[in-house]
């Protein structure tokens, strides 16, 4: 781990300390060599005093144990029709993973309980279809889970409720684990499965307002790969009830848990609940970020090198771009109102958010800026860039003569054969 990997995860702690993350595992995922991994993972988060709830799936269990006894389940999933013979191999496959589970967190020194905390009833005759033995969450014990976690102790949730009245249920992981979310109030719900993040038609989406997914739902459905639908609904459905953050990301890839919670980029996919990026003035604590930002745009020729001081000098013109707090783009739009003119420099944007429209977002915000002040066109100067300030933003190529008085001698001196282009405001 790099010294700045430290520093991205310091930012977040004071965020998500004592608060309590709800995690989703498919059996697939139980199941795999990786997930020794993934329990270390959840064991730094719980150093940081973030709580955790780990719910289980058994699909994968279930389908081998039938397959191993020549039979053939009625449902894998908890959400068709559990007959009972399936709900038979349902609790043995689901208690033996939650035992394998803590034995895992022990192996780990980590203090985990299999929690009896979902009340269930019938989900019943649908369409005319009784589904038997599958059920559907009716309470959460929401005391006993706080207890639990209160004392430092892991609830592990298996896919199975209970009546009061001696029944069990097949129950849905992920419905359980949104559920538990909703209830529990939790900071961050988060699916893993063995697939990169959700896909939404040819694409996999690395964030998409919850909103967008429940049109997307209602409308073409036919877009979300039918094994991630349920992912994808629930998701959309503990963002509706108040879950800020909804994550569906791959749990076979090493150390991917702490990617997806300690960094603006992650590795899956980000399902939100709200509006959580803004574009706001950069402030002294900014330079540090731009410049980490920015330095190797500046060792490839991309962007004129900068200093720590440079910007310094300057900061008031720029502009930060950030995601839950955390700057990924800048801006800079450096002003000459003697000749009505400004010039757009540093648009930079961090590679892991390319093609999402954020450095359009920009330019259109620096324009915004460079009309309330007053200033009728603008200018920037492009080495590498300057088709995309063509095709995408609508400048032109211009000429020397079209910079300011001053902006002319620094480019002259400068020596880069800088492209220049200009745009009306």
């Amino acid at each position: 781990m790099k010294p700045r990997d430290l520093r991205g995860i310091l930012q977040y702690i004071p965020i998500f300390r004592e608060k309590i993350f709800v995690i989703a595992a498919d059996g697939a995922v139980v199941s795999h060599v990786n997930f020794s991994n993934l329990l270390l993972d959840i064991a730094v988060l719980r150093s940081l005093n973030i709580h955790v709830v780990l719910v289980h799936g058994a699909a994968e269990q279930i389908a081998q144990s039938a397959k191993e006894q020549s039979l053939t389940p009625s449902d894998t999933n908890g959400t068709g029709i559990t007959d009972d013979t399936t709900l038979k191999l349902a609790i043995i496959a689901a208690n033996t993973l939650t035992h394998e589970i803590l034995e895992g967190f022990a192996a780990n020194d980590l203090r985990a309980a299999n929690a009896n905390a979902v009340t269930a009833q019938p989900f019943g005759v649908i369409k005319g279809i009784d589904h038997l033995n599958t059920g559907q969450v009716s309470r959460i014990d929401n005391e006993l889970l706080q207890s639990l976690i209160s004392k430092g102790i892991t609830p592990v949730i298996p896919p199975l409720g209970f009546d009061g009245k001696g029944n069990t249920f097949r129950l849905n992981s992920d419905s359980v684990a949104r559920q538990i979310a909703e209830s529990l109030a939790a900071t961050k719900l988060i699916f893993i499965s063995t697939v990169d993040g959700l896909q939404v038609g040819e694409e996999i989406k690395r964030q998409i307002v919850s909103t967008d997914l429940e049109m997307i739902l209602n409308n073409s459905p036919k877009n979300i790969p039918s094994v991630q639908l349920s992912k994808a609904r629930h998701a959309a459905d503990a963002c509706a009830a108040g879950v800020p953050r909804v994550h569906i990301i791959n749990g076979l890839i090493t150390e991917g848990l702490l990617a997806e919670v300690f960094s603006n980029e992650g590795i899956g996919t980000l399902v939100y609940a709200n509006e959580y990026r803004q574009i706001r003035s950069a402030s002294k604590k900014d330079v540090a970020s731009i410049l980490r930002l920015s330095r190797d745009a500046m060792d490839r020729d991309q962007l004129i090198d900068r200093s720590k001081e440079t910007i310094e000098e300057c900061l008031d013109d720029y502009s930060i771009f950030e995601i839950d707090d955390n700057p990924i783009a800048c801006v800079a739009l450096h002003q000459y109102p003697n000749e009505n003119t400004g010039e757009l420099a540093h648009l930079f944007v961090n590679p892991a958010y390319a093609r999402q429209g954020i450095g359009q977002r920009l330019i259109q915000y620096t324009e915004k800026q460079a009309s309330k002040s007053g200033l009728t066109k603008i200018v920037t100067l492009s080495t590498q860039s300057f088709a995309y300030f063509e095709n995408k933003a609508g400048f032109s190529i211009g000429s020397v003569e079209d910079l300011p008085n001053e902006r002319r001698l620094t480019y002259q001196s400068q020596d880069r054969n800088s492209k220049i282009l200009i745009k009306q405001v």
